[in-house]
C-alpha cells in the first residue's frame, strides 16, 4: 500500500491523539502521532507531536509508583506472544438480518421488495439494508457476504437491460461446499464491487465511527478436480444450453430507443419539448420509432434528473467531508477552500425546478 493509501488512517489517528492530548493523556497521545507519522508523514502531526513532547508525561490518572523487579515468571509471561483476535460484538437484530439475506433464493428477495418495485424503491431498499450490513458496522457473522449480496443484487436491478434479462432468465442459485451461497445468476454478476457500489449511493468519503477499512475480493475459482473423461461431456451440456438462451434472448430484447449521451450509435441530437433535455437517436429513429414521442421524452426527462439528484447528492457528500476534516485540523485555508467547491449537478437541478 502506497503513502498516499495511509492517509485516511494516518488522519484518523491525528484526531484520537488530539482527543488523548485534551484530556492530559500525553503518552496515548504521543503513540498515535508516531503512527499516523509513520503511515502519512504531515506537519500538523510533526507539531503536535513537538506540543505533546514537550509537555512532557500524562497529567491525568493516578501517579505511577516505580515497578519492582520482575520474577523470572513475570519476564516469561511478558516475553510470550500473545495472538488472541479479540470478539467484535454484534446484536440478535444484526445476525438476523444477515441470517435472512444469506438464505433468500432471488434478488427482489434479497432487496426485499416486489418485482413490480421502481428504481426508486429499489434503491431506496438497498440504502435501507446497506446501513444494516455493513462489514463496518455488522459483524455479525456472514455479514461480509450479505453485503456483496445485496450490492450485487441492486446493481443488476437498477440496470434497465439487466434487470429485463434477469426477469426473462430467471434466477439458478449456485450452491458450493465452501460457500453458504453465491449471488451469481447465471452471469449476472455486478461488475462493481461491494464497496464501489456502497460509495455510489453515499458518497466516496462514507465510512462508519471506529469502522477500519474493509478489503472485498471477488470469490476464488473453484480448484479443477480430477475427473473421469466422459464426465466432460455431461459439464458442457449446461454451458451449451446457457449459450443457447443467450443467443434467443437477442432476438426478443430491443436496443434502447435514446441515448443521453453521444456515440456512433446514437449520433442524431434532439431535445424534449418539456425541460429542453438533450439526447440523442438513430439515424432511423423518425422511420422506425412507431411509440408516442410525449411519452418518451417524459421518460428521458425523469431519468436525467434522477441522475442529475444522485450526482448532486455525491458532490454535496463531498463538499461536506471535506469541510469537516478543514474544520478538524483547525486549517482556516483548507476550510474555506472546501465551503467554496462547487456543486454543479445542484445547480443544474436548482434550474429545472425553478
Amino acid at each position: 500500500m502506497t503513502l498516499e493509501g495511509n492517509k485516511d488512517e494516518a488522519e484518523k489517528c491525528i484526531v484520537i491523539a488530539q482527543s488523548a492530548f485534551a484530556a492530559g493523556n500525553n503518552e496515548k497521545a504521543e503513540k498515535f502521532l508516531l503512527k499516523a507519522e509513520r503511515l502519512y508523514p504531515t506537519t500538523i502531526a510533526k507539531d503536535l507531536l513537538a506540543r505533546v513532547r514537550a509537555a512532557g508525561p500524562s497529567t491525568a490518572g493516578p501517579r505511577r509508583t516505580p515497578p519492582s523487579s520482575p520474577s523470572a515468571e513475570d519476564v516469561r509471561r511478558r516475553r510470550a506472544p500473545t495472538h488472541q483476535v479479540p470478539q467484535r460484538e454484534y446484536t440478535p437484530e444484526q445476525q438476523e438480518a444477515v441470517r435472512r439475506v444469506n438464505k433468500c433464493k432471488d434478488y427482489y428477495e434479497i432487496l426485499g421488495v416486489t418485482k413490480e418495485a421502481t428504481d426508486s424503491d429499489i434503491k431506496k431498499a438497498y440504502k435501507k439494508l446497506a446501513l444494516q450490513l455493513h462489514p463496518d458496522k455488522n459483524h455479525a457473522p456472514g455479514a461480509a457476504e450479505a453485503f456483496k449480496a445485496i450490492g450485487n443484487a441492486a446493481a443488476i436491478l437498477t440496470d434497465a437491460e439487466k434487470r429485463k434479462q434477469y426477469d426473462i432468465r430467471g434466477e439458478e442459485p449456485v450452491h458450493t461446499p465452501h460457500t453458504h451461497h453465491q449471488y451469481y445468476a447465471r452471469g449476472f454478476e455486478s461488475d462493481l464491487t461491494a464497496e464501489e457500489l456502497f460509495n455510489m449511493f453515499f458518497g466516496a468519503t462514507a465510512a462508519f465511527p471506529g469502522g477500519g477499512p474493509t478489503v472485498y475480493t471477488r470469490r476464488r475459482a473453484r480448484e479443477p478436480e480430477q475427473r473421469e473423461p466422459h464426465a466432460g461431456l455431461v459439464q458442457l451440456l449446461p454451458v451449451l444450453v446457457l449459450v443457447l438462451l443467450s443467443m434467443m434472448s437477442g432476438y426478443f430484447i430491443s436496443e434502447p430507443v435514446y441515448s443521453l449521451a453521444p456515440s456512433s450509435k446514437y449520433p442524431v441530437p434532439r431535445e424534449t419539448v418539456n425541460l429542453k433535455v438533450p439526447y440523442y437517436v438513430k439515424e432511423n429513429f423518425h422511420t422506425d420509432y412507431q411509440g408516442s414521442l410525449r411519452r418518451l421524452e417524459m421518460a428521458i426527462e425523469e431519468e436525467y434528473i434522477v441522475g442529475l439528484r444522485h450526482a448532486c447528492q455525491r458532490e454535496r457528500n463531498y463538499r461536506d467531508s471535506m469541510v469537516w476534516k478543514a474544520r478538524n485540523f483547525g486549517d482556516e485555508r483548507q476550510y474555506g477552500d472546501a465551503q467554496k467547491l462547487r456543486t454543479p449537478s445542484c445547480e443544474k437541478l436548482h434550474k429545472y425546478h425553478r
